[in-house]
């Protein structure tokens, strides 16, 4: 086994990435890894383009090469052929090795100390997994306090029950636009505060407690799904919320490259035609 190899084979979290046709911002969030304060972490790819894999361009194969040279170990997987996102993010979830594991989106910026405080967030609370909303900053001047309304996890992170259309619902738009930032800015909240509150789910930037994403039956719906769908992550964290908890922190620290999405179909929306409460199916593993 390499060194990089041994590093990462007791990693306390494994980094899973899915990713489709997006090498340039796959580079990106790769480069933003490299500097993260929590070192102790192991780097997994899955890939389903349908041209040349991603990780095979100069950018990502420079950006995998500077994170194995600081000890991170880094698989990459081909993974075809394309049976959905939610088995995508299956096959991810059947190859984590760590207790815990953070699912982020090809297309993220993450700051350096990011990860250290989502981990240091589910490692205090015991819950089932922590969020960083995601910023678009392109969107710094547009001030939305209308959608800028929260509320705080005041004792510890509990089980919560949240349903499309439910009153918690509407909390998903604090992740809108910028509202994230502006809502740091009026704070004022100092570098690595984790001001922790209640989410309906976030998207591109969410640490699982591995075991509990797996007692929810992880992404294993995606059998129950046609192969054009979309929301399995949203799902996925309304499951372990209602089992173990989770919540988000301010500030967040994640930002969103803001390309065109890669999901063109969205008809069948998972957590509108599958129950939130499941009878609990262990994931394979």
């Amino acid at each position: 086994m390499s060194d990089a190899a041994a590093a990462g084979a007791g990693a306390s979290l494994d980094v899973l990435i899915p990713t489709f046709e997006r090498p340039a911002a796959l580079a990106i969030t790769l480069t933003s890894l490299i500097a993260q304060t929590h070192a102790d972490l192991r780097v997994v790819v899955s890939d389903q383009s349908r041209r040349a894999a991603s990780f095979d361009v100069p950018e990502v194969i420079a950006a995998v090469c500077v994170l194995r040279a600081h000890g991170r170990e880094v698989e990459l997987h081909r993974h075809l052929p394309r049976r959905g996102l939610a088995e995508q993010r299956q096959f991810l979830l059947d190859n984590a090795r760590a207790p815990y594991c953070l699912f982020i989106d090809d297309d993220v910026i993450l700051e350096p100390d990011l990860i250290e405080r989502l981990w240091r967030t589910i490692s205090e609370e015991g819950c089932g997994l922590v969020a960083a909303g995601l910023v678009g900053l392109s969107f710094v001047d547009d001030v939305r306090p209308h959608e800028q309304a929260f509320e705080l996890w005041e004792g510890p992170v509990e089980p919560e029950l949240v349903t499309p259309g439910g009153p918690a619902w509407e909390r998903h738009k604090l992740h809108n636009a910028a509202n994230l930032h502006h809502v740091a800015r009026r704070l004022r909240l100092a570098p690595g505060s984790r001001l922790r509150y209640k989410l309906a789910w976030a998207g591109g930037c969410v640490l699982y407690d591995t075991e509990a994403l797996r007692d929810a039956g992880g992404f294993s719906f995606w059998e129950q799904l046609p192969a054009t769908h979309a929301g399995e992550d949203v799902l996925a964290q309304l499951r372990v919320m209602a089992r173990r908890g989770g919540c988000g922190i301010l500030p967040s620290g994640a930002y969103h490259q803001e390309l065109p999405t890669t999901v063109s179909e969205r008809g069948v929306d998972a957590p509108w035609v599958l129950p939130v409460v499941a009878e609990p199916a262990r994931a394979s593993s």
